[in-house]
């Protein structure tokens, strides 16, 4: 009888636990610490495409597995070979910070697993490091400056200082720029990174230098830092600030009235009127208060419809490596950046556009799309992918 108890008792717990997810995705990201914001914004946002999905792709129920890189590359190694080896994922997704994806790639790419961007496009990547399970469902690093570059350009500028970190994106962003710039450099600081957020020195070399423009990459936490320091060195209105990545939906409540005026340029911004981002936009805001989602939420958002419209094309069999490489290289979603399409390196071709911090009609601050800098931009590492396709 005490057997057959124990046995009873058994196929009752079994039956009351929830079904395994047939299909699991990896997703790293920054989740504690003073860049936490960006995260969970991210994880928000992916959580909301999966809801939109009803919990399935190509039918099957699916499982998001999220893991703390706490901000480093080591950690952000050690969590990936986790979702790998221990979680047993189909497909992996996130991360941030380029740092943490070069550190992390090789332990999903070695696998034989697809990995998808959903922030940090590392220019070695996209070049002569690209590989066919590698995808980017954000932009390549030198794209936002790159437009940056040529709206600067446009507004006359004609002597330039950059700041930006001196880690693997800053080092992207500050190329972006020079690429596209056509005026002259007067001078650049590649500050320390992550540490570093006293950066009255390198502003009071700004004052010296008397550009007519001033850019800055300084994305999360650091965002907010420069963008005060540099309302209280006295620049602002002598200097005027271009930025990318520093002025977004997660640091604004923060910067407040200091970002009014200040222009950035972007693949997505908020106000972008196609079905898919209002729909993404306007739930996204229910559920959190009013809140607007910020660019990296929309990327996670696009990386998670991107990866239901390969699963759907394999009719659920996400272990297909080939089959789903091949659907993910047709981009056979509802993007909420509107047009968009993969390059032969696995990078988006798309539009970037200028954006500027307002103030709405009910003091809500937010970003306003002012004007399409590049329209089907591909980035300049495109031609060193020896992939064919």
């Amino acid at each position: 009888m005490k057997y057959a108890l124990l046995a009873a008792a058994s196929a009752l717990a079994l039956a009351v636990q929830p079904a395994a997810a047939q299909i699991k995705i990896g997703f790293i990201s920054t989740f504690t610490g003073p860049q936490a914001a960006i995260g969970n914004d991210m994880r928000d946002s992916a959580n909301l495409a999966l809801e939109h999905l009803g919990g399935k792709m190509g039918g099957k129920d699916v499982q998001i597995v999220y893991e703390d890189d706490t901000f480093r590359p080591e950690v952000g190694k050690q969590k990936t070979d986790k979702l790998i080896q221990q979680d047993r994922v189909d497909i992996v997704t996130g991360f941030i910070w380029s740092n943490v994806l070069l550190a992390s790639y090789k332990s999903v790419l070695d696998a034989g697993k697809i990995l998808i961007s959903a922030n940090a496009g590392p220019s070695q990547l996209a070049g002569d490091q690209c590989h066919e399970n590698f995808f980017s469902a954000s932009w390549q690093n030198d794209q936002t400056p790159m437009a940056m570059g040529e709206a600067m350009n446009r507004k006359g500028i004609k002597k330039l200082y950059i700041m930006s970190p001196n880690y693997a994106a800053g080092r992207d962003m500050a190329e972006g720029v020079k690429s596209t710039f056509k005026g002259e450099l007067v001078g650049q600081d590649l500050t320390k990174w992550p540490d570093q957020l006293d950066f009255a020195a390198e502003l009071s070399k700004v004052r010296a230098a008397r550009p007519d423009a001033l850019f800055v990459f300084y994305p999360g936490a650091h965002g907010v830092q420069i963008l005060t320091q540099y309302n209280q060195s006295g620049l602002k209105g002598t200097v005027p600030l271009y930025a990318a990545y520093t002025i977004d939906a997660l640091s604004l409540p923060l910067q407040k009235e200091q970002a009014l005026g200040v222009l950035g340029t972007q693949h997505w911004v908020n106000d972008l009127n196609n079905p898919a981002n209002q729909k993404f936009v306007g739930d996204f805001r229910k559920k959190h208060g009013g809140k607007f989602p910020s660019f990296y939420g929309q990327q996670s958002y696009d990386a998670v419809m991107l990866i239901a419209s390969a699963v759907q094309a394999v009719n659920g069999n996400a272990g297909d490596v080939a089959g789903m490489r091949a659907a993910l290289r047709k981009a056979n979603f509802q993007s909420t950046r509107g047009a968009f399409k993969f390059g032969s390196n696995h990078f988006p071709i798309q539009n970037f556009y200028l954006q500027e911090t307002v103030k709405l009609a009910d003091g809500t601050l937010s970003l306003k799309t002012v004007d399409t800098v590049f329209t089907a931009h591909q980035d300049l590492h495109a031609g060193k992918c020896p992939m064919k396709w």
